[in-house]
């Protein structure tokens, strides 16, 4: 007998049963209160409401009644009239005048801050570090400036005695503009403001639209000029799309702010402005409190109020469009 036949084989232990894999479990999902944003956001709405909320329901409710100075000091009682201010506001023909001036004031102003501002973000793009950071300084301090600081250093520019605008366009040959008054005609004093309007605004659509660049691909932009287009054509197919949301945006916040434009015109004017220079919230003040017809500036303020609510409308419409293109 061999060795090989006393060798007792070694003895492998079967393999042991794999269990079979268990289900995933699916992760738990908290369930949110649906108070629970309400009561987040109950502070920021409760400051709205006192804010907000009672200041507009007086003006609704002073435009449908008969408010003067004799309802103000208590001497008589505030009457109900419904629609007679709204009536008498709609058949003048002052105040139409004062809303065709107001919209082509506003439009102005909007579409040169638009321009402006994108012409001034473009430029941001192409200019070196430490010139874009003065350009940024310039912006934010002219948009930090206080509005009454702001319009007395446009008073002084313009001024016909001592402007320095008269006094640098007198050195151009054949120009005598020393004593010329801006102001003496609404379209040259509208100008001025709608000037002093844009120069504040600038900043903010310059700042918001620069951001707004960051995000637009290099790639795009490159394969667009490999194709053929000019910068021209990069701007329009390439840049503008990606930057319609925020245009959309500073557009919709530009008329708004436009529209409502009060102490520009105000001070410029010295407090009294001319019937030529009256735009809707100048209008309503002259209304409400050299007239003393409160109950009527009430209502051409609620009428500014639909005017631009409708401006919001057409703008929640784009963003909804462009949510839904997205």
């Amino acid at each position: 007998m061999s060795a090989a036949d006393t060798t007792t084989p070694t003895q492998v232990p079967p393999p042991m049963p794999v269990p079979p894999p268990s289900p995933p479990v699916a992760p738990r999902r908290r369930r949110s209160s649906g108070t629970t944003p309400w009561l987040l956001l109950a502070p920021c709405l409760l400051i709205l409401g006192l804010v907000m909320g009672y200041p507009l329901v007086r003006l609704v409710t002073l435009s449908f009644q008969k408010f003067g100075q004799s309802q103000l000091w208590g001497f008589q009682p505030a009457e109900w009239v419904g629609f007679d201010n709204f009536t008498g506001v709609l058949d003048d023909g002052e105040f139409w005048a004062v809303v065709v001036r107001t919209i082509v004031f506003a439009a102005g102003c909007v579409i040169f801050t638009m321009v402006a501002g994108m012409l001034i973000a473009l430029l941001l793009q192409r200019v070196s570090g430490w010139v874009k950071t003065l350009i940024n300084i310039a912006l934010v301090a002219s948009w930090g400036m206080p509005i009454i600081v702001a319009t007395t250093v446009f008073k002084w520019l313009f001024d016909a005695d001592y402007g320095i605008l008269n006094a640098l366009l007198s050195k151009l040959p054949g120009v005598e503009m020393i004593g010329h008054n801006w102001f003496a005609s609404g379209p040259q004093g509208l100008a001025v403001i709608m000037l002093l309007v844009v120069w504040g605004a600038v900043p903010f659509v310059v700042i918001t639209l620069s951001a707004g660049l960051t995000q637009v691909p290099k790639e795009m932009e490159e394969a667009a000029r490999l194709d053929g287009a000019g910068a021209w054509g990069v701007f329009r197919y390439v840049t503008l799309p990606i930057l319609k949301p925020i245009i959309v945006m500073l557009t919709t916040l530009s008329v708004i702010w436009d529209m409502g434009v009060f102490p520009q015109v105000f001070v410029m004017r010295n407090g009294h402005p001319e019937p030529e220079f009256q735009i809707l919230p100048t209008y309503s003040y002259d209304r409400a409190f050299v007239v003393n017809d409160y109950a009527q500036g009430s209502a051409i303020a609620l009428i500014t109020v639909l005017l631009l609510l409708g401006v919001v409308a057409v703008y929640m419409r784009q963003m909804l469009k462009i949510g839904e293109v997205e």
